[in-house]
C-alpha cells in the first residue's frame, strides 16, 4: 500500500456552503487558490455577488 491516508490529506472550508472539502490531485498545482468545494458553490458565490438590485 502507498500513498497517504484521506484523513492526513489538507483540508479547506467552503465559504459558499460552510462545508469542508479535501485536497484532490487536479488541485496539486493550485491548492492554495482553491477556495470552493465545486463550481456550483463558486457560481452561487459570483452569482449573489453581482446581484445588487
Amino acid at each position: 500500500m502507498h500513498g497517504v491516508k484521506k484523513s492526513d490529506l489538507p483540508k479547506k472550508i467552503c465559504p459558499t456552503c460552510n462545508r469542508p472539502f479535501v485536497w484532490r490531485k487536479k488541485w496539486e498545482r493550485d491548492w492554495d487558490q482553491v477556495k470552493y468545494c465545486s463550481e456550483r458553490c463558486k457560481r452561487t458565490r459570483a452569482g449573489t455577488a453581482r446581484k445588487c438590485v
